[in-house]
């Protein structure tokens, strides 16, 4: 499944403070399986919280953010993975202006997820689900064609492909648990 963050429309974040768009998603039961956004973070203040799910945040253009609360810190910084437990009460202080972030949520009761970003040269071949997201630059997916900044896909079995010269491309790993 393709998708494609310039065709999806912005919505509010569960706590109103932002805007995200959902680029793909699980359901079963009502209950949110995984679910991949990118999220426009243009203020300080409280971060959704997700109670029951996990969460991989990659930000993906401007200087990041901090994210603490009285026991935790956290630290955004452009292209770093943070994974962390998504009911945390976490607030946000931007570090130099606004940015967007490439979110995973998921539930770890159902699947095990991992990323990693992924430069010039060839796609990573892993059996399973995985989803590709391209941060710049393009990427090529065999028998699919060329994915540009800021489209991405969803296989249900491995896929193979090039990252191009000077690109950044998220790649997520979901497996069932």
């Amino acid at each position: 499944m393709r998708f494609s963050a310039l065709a999806a429309r912005p919505v509010p974040w569960k706590n109103g403070g932002g805007l995200t768009r959902e680029l793909a998603s699980e359901t079963k039961g009502g209950g949110t399986v995984w679910r991949l956004s990118l999220a426009e973070i243009s203020r300080n203040g409280p971060f959704s919280a997700f109670p029951g799910l996990a969460r991989i945040h990659c930000i993906v253009d401007g200087a990041g953010h901090t994210l603490s609360n009285d026991c935790t810190r956290l630290e955004a910084r452009l292209l770093d993975l943070l994974e962390f437990d998504g009911g945390l009460q976490l607030e946000c202080r931007l570090r130099d202006g606004p940015c967007k972030a490439f979110n995973v949520i998921y539930d770890p009761a159902r699947v095990a997820a991992s990323a990693s970003v992924l430069g010039e040269g060839a796609v990573p071949v892993f059996g399973g689900r995985q989803a590709l997201f391209v941060i710049s630059g393009s990427l090529e997916i065999t028998g699919t064609g060329r994915l540009g900044a800021g489209e991405g896909i969803v296989t249900a079995s491995a896929a193979s492909g090039a990252v191009s010269s000077g690109s950044a491309v998220v790649q997520v790993q979901l497996a069932p648990v």
